[in-house]
């Protein structure tokens, strides 16, 4: 099954996440139509390779034109419009940067299979259940409650302030009319009477312009309250949900539900501004001793300036944290020379803002640093925000190209000698603009803030705090399990189970331990050296994450390598199995390998255990590792080769297990004479092992050969089982 038929199949919680990271940019339509198509092509290589991106973009065209044939045949009018609207994009946009829409698609695959991975496996963490939690908050729930709210009462001030314009109106009609009488005529007791009713129409103007004046009050006061407390929290709470995502954690939601927020409490102070606004109007038309409007309308308007200063501050944010096209898994992660994206976002939308809104991106230069080391931004740092940048409409503007450079210091630095990780220097990026409004100017900044990190250093939170990377706080070993767990979801599409975090637990301490308990240091995790080891325990692990990421990420993602487990766990586990029951796991001695074990039996009935030597991705470039499982023989003394693995464990049939992933199914084995292409015998590589009867351990890796099937097809026809062993002998020099 396709990873999008995969998709499809999701409840709708996770469906609407797919929703949130397809936009103009790749849109889904083109997802769906060439689903396998697209997951059988290598994105993320060509990522990294510009001639390569350009090929797949051209394919890519093609394939949306072979596409747009069928369904014009069909007479599909919606999707003929669709696919020539995706056709132009694609043209126009790409046809200059063809590893951008390269850098696109491996993040949605990416994210694909980190929502797949979040969807089968379950809640394993506080942290992650305390972030799904607050999803959809009963906070995020009262805020849009209230939001409302506030916008109706704006608007039923409205009503009360148009009603008070039509009284002074009609006051000031009738006031004028007694003013051009004659002074006889206003001695008339009709006239009298007139004046004790404008005298009554001036008290209800004043009782009217009182209450106004107290709903305008009252607005304000709910929106600063609305803004420094529930608001406020919601857009924290986003921002961790957003950093935790940046470490692998689950996917963040909900800036459009905070974008709506956000926009109504704008309009509703925009609104309020202009009823203020429509005061001073009346004002200068009528005004008398006692009058509330010169004395509350300066600080009522004071205030709405301040709470639209502080609203539009708050709603410029980093949509999208700064990734390296070359490392699209690794937000945050940079490389000085190396560019890299970051997307911001203003959460208000109003017409008015959808003229030109230039943001600038600079690096502070007053950011208290722990070297003499600066840097500047190379690349266009001066960009409009536009609606194009997003899908729904909303303000946004992306930076595709920056780049982090180092200044000389010296005549004689070598600060700058070719590209290095930026991984001892705190900075701040930071992001300003300008907003003029109905005669509000309103300076926006935003910064990203901290140490641009090593690779293993965004397994721990990070956090906008500078002080925090100078001396890392040690964590708890619960909430480091499960940001490594999320490390491998969102990384290599499957997170990590209870023991296979075990396993790890007891690697980092070296015991067992408690989880809530023990506090684990940076150090521990990333600088100090594994028992006996020349590496350190994140070292180990990427390498892991990296082999599996390159070389067996279908049988990881299958759930087929326990992977995690030690040499005297396997034993337990495989002492009690059916004799060729085997696992696979990762080597603990080698970075990036991988081995199998099984267990077999002895003629007097004891059970020994088999590994073979760790594969490493040189060996895995040139053989897939399915393939090896499949065709693996070993060479007992005495005896004819044969396979040894005949169950996975616990009792899959190994087979039923990988025969999806064999590069192709293994034919019968050809002769000489019969001939192969050309006049040349076909032939393939068969990994073979040689173990002695009185060994209970693997014989060395030298004994790892390729043999072509037609060249043992001959030695078990012509030879012996020993004449066989004396021919391995002579290949054990070229054993891969």
């Amino acid at each position: 099954m396709s990873q999008w038929s995969q998709v499809q199949q999701l409840e709708i919680k996770f469906l609407e996440q797919v929703d949130q990271f397809y936009d103009d940019n790749f849109p889904m339509e083109i997802r769906h139509l060439l689903a396998q198509w697209i997951e059988s092509q290598d994105w993320e290589a060509a990522a990294n390779n510009e001639a390569m991106a350009m090929i797949l973009l051209q394919n890519l065209i093609i394939q949306v034109d072979e596409q747009l044939d069928r369904v014009s045949q069909e007479k599909n009018l919606l999707l003929i419009h669709n696919l020539k609207r995706v056709r132009k994009l694609l043209q126009g946009k790409y046809h200059g940067n063809p590893m951008h829409i390269a850098v696109i698609i491996s993040n949605c695959l990416r994210e694909e299979r980190r929502i797949l991975a979040a969807a089968s496996m379950p809640v394993q963490g506080p942290l992650e259940k305390s972030l799904q939690s607050s999803v959809v908050s009963e906070r995020q729930r009262n805020v849009e409650h209230k939001v409302s709210a506030i916008k109706n009462s704006a608007q039923m001030t409205d009503q009360d302030v148009k009603y008070l314009e039509d009284l002074q109106e009609e006051f000031d009609f009738r006031y004028k009319t007694i003013q051009s009488l004659e002074q006889n005529d206003k001695n008339s007791a009709l006239i009298k009477q007139e004046m004790l009713a404008l005298q009554a129409m001036l008290n209800t103007l004043d009782y009217k312009r009182k209450e106004v004046l107290s709903k305008i009050g009252r607005v304000i006061h709910e929106i600063d309250v609305l803004m420094s407390n529930m608001l406020t929290e919601e857009l924290l709470d986003w921002k961790r949900r957003q950093q935790i995502a940046c470490i692998g954690g689950p996917l963040h939601g909900g800036l459009d539900q905070l974008q709506n927020c956000f926009t109504l409490l704008a309009e509703s102070l925009f609104q309020v501004r202009r009823q203020l606004e429509k005061l001073d109007e009346l004002l200068t038309r009528l005004t008398y001793d006692g009058d509330p409007i010169p004395v509350q309308r300066p600080q009522l308007l004071e205030k709405v300036n301040f709470l639209l200063y502080n609203l539009f501050r708050s709603s410029f944010v980093v949509e999208r944290q700064p990734c390296m096209p070359t490392h699209p898994q690794r937000p945050m992660v940079l490389k000085t020379l190396i560019q890299f994206t970051v997307k911001l976002r203003l959460l208000i939308k109003l017409p008015e803002l959808n003229y030109q809104i230039r943001v600038k991106a600079t690096i502070d230069k007053n950011v208290s640093t722990v070297s003499n080391r600066r840097f500047v931004l190379c690349g266009t740092h001066v960009k409009a925000m536009n609606m194009d940048e997003s899908a729904n409409g909303s303000l946004s503007v992306e930076f595709r190209h920056l780049q982090p450079k180092e200044m000389k210091t010296s005549a004689g630095s070598k600060g700058n000698e070719g590209p290095h990780m930026v991984t001892e220097e705190l900075h701040s990026i930071s992001f300003e603009t300008q907003v003029c409004l109905y005669g509000l100017t309103i300076n926006l900044e935003v910064s990203i803030q901290g140490r641009l990190p090593g690779a293993g250093e965004k397994a721990f939170i990070l956090l906008q705090n500078l002080s925090f990377f100078n001396n890392p706080p040690a964590a708890t070993l619960s909430q480091l399990l499960e940001v490594l767990s999320w490390q491998f979801s969102s990384y290599v599409g499957r997170g990590l189970n209870s023991e296979q975090l075990n396993m790890l637990a007891e690697k980092l301490t070296g015991q067992q331990v408690s989880y809530n308990d023990y506090q684990l240091s940076w150090a521990k995790f990333c600088k100090e050296h594994l028992p006996g080891k020349s590496f350190t325990f994140w070292v180990w692990l990427e390498a892991i994450l990296d082999l599996i990421k390159k070389h067996i990420l279908p049988l990881w993602i299958d759930g087929y390598i326990m992977g995690f487990v030690s040499k005297e766990k396997e034993r337990i586990l495989l002492k009690d199995k059916t004799p060729g029951t085997f696992l696979l796991r990762f080597s603990e001695s080698n970075l990036g390998g991988i081995t199998f074990t099984w267990v077999d039996q002895l003629e007097n009935g004891d059970v020994t255990f088999h590994s073979v030597e760790p594969y490493n991705k040189g060996r895995l470039s040139a053989l897939p590792f399915a393939d090896i499982l499949r065709d693996y023989k070993v060479i007992m003394a005495d005896n004819v080769p044969e396979n040894p693995l005949k169950y996975l464990y616990p009792d899959i049939p190994k087979d039923k297990a990988f025969g999806k992933h064999y590069s192709c199914q293994p034919n019968e084995v050809s002769k000489p004479s019969d001939g192969g292409g050309k006049g040349y015998v076909p032939s393939v590589f068969i990994p073979v092992s040689k173990i002695l009867n009185d060994s209970t351990e693997p014989h060395s890796p030298s004994d790892l050969l390729p043999m072509s099937p037609s060249v043992y097809a001959v030695l078990r026809e012509h030879l012996s089982p020993t004449a066989i062993e004396t021919a391995q002998t002579g290949y054990s020099t070229d054993a891969g």
